[in-house]
């Protein structure tokens, strides 16, 4: 069986330190690997509707942020598949048939839907298209057949309701749907990064983001405003990791070999560790080397995308020609699927044959 890879983002703004850490640095290494058959790369615009529908302007212009971002981190055009959702109609056919596979009780008790309700107050008030997302989600999965599905942690509800939709079409029409498995970041401290602010979630609209985008200058700011210990008032005061956002980056970003370059005193982390903990070394110190290493990992991708930039309508080419070839592949699954419903009533020309005779005894 081929091994394929389908992931994407909403694209309601440019892409975070976040994005990047949680699946994007791992999306490139896994299409450089050679690992895998095909790999599928969804800006998901569809999917960035259901909860903007009054404001598609915001959802139409984000795009092309969101495509220059995948390809100043390093997808490359020739070794993946980038592609818009809503360019693939077969996906909405699909998510129609699954939608008579799961109960509205079931899509509630989805715990990746009920956060999402809750952070956005659609309590009262929710759309449709928002609440059964996670079933457009299969949807996106198994049209391309996706074998891995790489993702953060606040993901595994979502793939594994459309695990039991995979296997729930099958027993019911056939064997027919491939069932994916998720692939979590390595690096624990990836599995969700905090806000600057020390909030759990990362967001544009509490403006606690560092985007891959920045200049220098902003990333320097916002790393030197970050949340850290509030007990650690003084240089020579103990320090807390636990919660303290400084450290949070520097277990998801840094490597042992910056120390060298840019804080000699130290071997590695754990030592740095050590010594906030124990007293005697301030915020501000490791701020700077944090902000050294972001401003290191950053500037390529900060320098490629500038590149990209002069060449808008190549980068617009790149998501035509993605979204025609990720259309074929789904018009196939589409086709699978049909068959194994039984509603392919005119291409089977055995139902036809058998009609005929039926009806000319």
């Amino acid at each position: 069986m081929s091994k394929i890879i389908l992931t994407g983002d909403r694209p309601t703004g440019k892409l975070h330190v976040g994005h990047y850490v949680g699946s994007l640095k791992r999306r490139v290494e896994l299409q450089n690997s050679g690992e895998f058959d095909k790999i599928f790369i969804m800006i998901a615009d569809a999917q960035a509707l259901t909860d903007n529908a009054d404001n598609p302007e915001k959802v139409r212009q984000n795009i092309i942020e969101v495509a220059l971002d995948y390809m100043a981190c390093g997808l490359d055009p020739k070794k993946s598949t980038l592609f818009i959702q809503s360019q693939i109609p077969e996906l909405c056919e699909l998510s129609f048939y699954y939608m008579n596979l799961v109960t509205v009780s079931r899509l509630q008790r989805n715990p990746t839907v009920k956060s999402e309700i809750q952070m956005r107050n659609f309590e009262a008030s929710i759309r449709v298209g928002f609440f059964t997302y996670p079933i457009s989600q299969a949807a996106d999965i198994t049209a391309f057949k996706a074998t891995t599905v790489p993702v953060g942690e606040d993901q595994m509800p979502m793939i594994e309701q459309t695990r039991e939709i995979v296997h729930k079409f099958n027993s019911v029409y056939g064997e027919t749907l491939i069932e994916p498995q998720i692939l979590l970041p390595d690096n624990q401290a990836c599995l969700r990064l905090p806000g600057i602010d020390g909030k759990s979630k990362m967001s544009k609209s509490l403006g606690n983001c560092i985007y891959l985008s920045e200049e220098s200058d902003d990333i320097r700011k916002k790393v030197m405003s970050m949340f850290t210990d509030p007990g650690h008032l003084r240089v020579e005061d103990p320090g807390k990791l636990e919660g303290n956002t400084v450290f949070t980056y520097l277990d998801a970003f840094c490597k042992e070999e910056q120390f060298e370059r840019y804080l000699p005193e130290y071997k590695n982390l754990d030592e740095l560790k050590a010594h906030y903990q124990r007293g005697g070394l301030g915020d501000v110190k490791v701020k700077k080397f944090l902000n050294n290493v972001l401003q290191e990992e950053l500037e390529p991708i900060r320098n490629r995308r500038k590149e990209l930039q002069k060449d808008i309508p190549y980068v617009y080419e790149v998501l035509k020609k993605g979204s025609e070839e990720a259309r074929e592949v789904a018009a196939q699954t589409l086709s699978e699927v049909r068959a194994a419903m039984k509603i392919d009533y005119f291409s089977d020309e055995e139902l036809i044959r058998a009609q005929s005779l039926k009806y000319s005894e």
